[in-house]
């Protein structure tokens, strides 16, 4: 059994970064899924592909991969910095502005 330990990235569609704190211990899937013929469902005999289970560190993730025998690869992300702006959401709407409103 072969599972992966990473930190999940934040959504595309907001800029929060809500759930990706926590730590993911995901398995690999060992076969391939299959696509049933009459629906045209994917579908997989692998159970372990399912399970997902999320962990406060890193630590804790590697010590309970060791404890029950699972070999784990780490996968670092990329880390960005945040994108603030020096006015904030606020500076689309002062009223000192130098420029033409042009939205």
């Amino acid at each position: 059994m072969t599972a992966r330990i990473y930190r999940p990235a934040r959504n595309a569609m907001s800029s929060g970064t809500a759930k990706t704190r926590h730590w993911v211990l995901e398995f690999v899937a060992s076969e391939a899924r299959g696509v049933d013929p009459l629906m045209g469902w994917t579908s997989s005999r692998d159970t372990q592909a399912q399970v997902r289970m999320t962990f406060p560190t890193q630590e804790a993730a590697l010590e309970y991969a060791e404890a029950h025998g699972i070999q784990a690869v780490v996968q670092d992300r990329n880390s960005r910095k945040p994108n603030i702006r020096p006015g904030g959401y606020g500076e689309n709407f002062a009223t000192n502005r130098r420029g033409t409103w042009t939205h």
